[in-house]
């Protein structure tokens, strides 16, 4: 039995979820987790064997309750739920080492089948983030340029985006302020913007921000 644990900010969700796992008899859902903080305790506390993350949660986002899961737990499967097109969070999330990232409307059996997938060690991959992948292989030049960024470096931008400051995401990340300015600086010229209302209009335009 594959053991299962659900982290997502809405008890609706997470109801719907455990409504479909227990028509298999193949799963368990072992926890529940509604902030970055619990789903963190789940992971570490080796209670379940897939973790379901979503990305927008309350206190910590999923984006940095996957580093942070990475840091502790790396061998953990984490598979990412978002209500957000695949395009927007897809490619950089599977930089940050996650196994596999699931649309929230996606079918039962595809949710099925993607905790298998990760649970056997393999990455879960849907068709519209494999063609993700095979456009950034080929350079496409339309690519988005946030899907260009280091996992460390899309986490300062995402709160850059938000107003937070330099030394607010510091201490935040446990980084040094000469640190996280020369992230800011690195995301400025990947991404062709100079300043943080520029890092806020572009997350704002491509619907980045929760």
């Amino acid at each position: 039995m594959i053991r299962v644990a659900i982290c997502d900010d809405h008890q609706i969700v997470r109801a719907g979820f455990k409504q479909i796992f227990s028509s298999s008899d193949e799963f368990s859902v072992v926890a529940e987790g509604s902030t970055g903080r619990e789903a963190l305790d789940i992971a570490r506390r080796e209670i379940c064997d897939v973790l379901l993350l979503d990305i927008a949660m309350p206190d910590q986002s999923g984006v940095d309750t996957l580093r942070t899961i990475r840091q502790g737990q790396p061998d953990l499967p984490v598979l990412i739920l978002s209500g957000y097109p695949a395009q927007q969070y897809a490619l950089n999330l599977f930089k940050m080492g996650a196994n596999g990232y699931l649309n929230k409307e996606c079918e039962a059996e595809e949710l099925m089948t993607a905790v298998r997938t990760v649970h056997q060690g393999r990455r879960y991959v849907s068709s519209q983030v494999g063609e993700l992948l095979a456009q950034s292989f080929d350079r496409d030049p339309n690519t988005a340029p946030h899907t260009e960024l280091s996992d460390r470096e899309f986490q300062v931008f995402l709160r850059l985006a938000r107003g937070a400051t330099v030394s607010d995401i510091g201490v935040a990340l446990s980084l040094s302020i000469k640190t996280v300015s020369t992230y800011r600086t690195r995301i400025m010229e990947k991404m062709g913007l100079q300043s943080n209302s520029d890092l806020t209009y572009y997350a704002m335009k491509n619907n980045l921000l929760e």
